[in-house]
């Protein structure tokens, strides 16, 4: 069996009972960083193996993770912070396992993009999710696209390219169009910064860019 268990983003007691109990039952526990995730599993007095699972890696050792729990283990895979499948590792292996008939649980939990929508002001009724954008190829093509989006759109963004993101859509969706950056989600410096993406740009070339980033835009409606 499969668990996939989400972990905070931030603040170590953003985690459930549930996703407790489920680390410290399996067999093995899958993670992106070793060194990340022990702070967590130290916290919490989790004491279970680690194997690292990342992007760099998931094709090779699938089919062997595929074959023990074929052969009765159970394993809970975990990111560095947040929900294992939204723009980290953890797709490939659910589609193995499915594949294979192993049963795979995802429990509810520490997700970005959700309280960055929800404290946005902008609609949350209809939204799309497209994570990481192309940084070269399709990158044109999917900011066209965008620009024509009713919904209310969300993307991560590392924060060394923010700024140059921010003028990129002002240009594509129009200077006016009304966005929120939230960065340091949980954390102490947490920051929503809400307004034009003429303003937030300008906001953001002024100062220092730390931290996790999700930019949540109004659509076009």
């Amino acid at each position: 069996m499969l668990y996939l268990v989400p972990t905070p983003l931030g603040n170590l007691k953003d985690i459930t009972f549930r996703a407790i109990e489920v680390l410290q039952s399996v067999d093995v526990i899958l993670c992106e960083d070793t060194r990340t995730s022990s702070r967590l599993l130290n916290h919490y007095n989790i004491k279970k193996p680690l194997s690292p699972y990342h992007q760099h890696n998931e094709h090779k050792v699938a089919t062997h993770l595929v074959d023990q729990m074929q052969a009765g283990k159970v394993f809970a895979l975990i990111t560095d912070a947040g929900t294992p499948a939204i723009s980290d590792p953890a797709f490939f292996l659910v589609r193995e396992c499915i594949k294979h008939d192993i049963k795979v649980e995802c429990l509810p939990g520490a997700t970005a993009f959700v309280p960055a929508l929800v404290n946005s002001g902008l609609p949350t009724d209809s939204f799309v999710f497209e994570g990481f954008l192309p940084l070269k190829k399709g990158r044109q093509t999917k900011l066209k696209q965008l620009a024509l989006e009713d919904r209310t759109i969300i993307i991560y963004e590392s924060p060394m390219r923010l700024v140059k993101s921010l003028e990129e859509f002002a240009v594509y969706f129009g200077s006016e169009r009304q966005c929120c950056v939230t960065r340091e989600l949980t954390k102490l410096f947490e920051e929503n910064k809400r307004g034009t993406l003429q303003d937030v740009a300008a906001h953001f070339k002024a100062k220092t860019v730390k931290g996790e980033i999700v930019i949540v835009i109004a659509g076009k409606g």
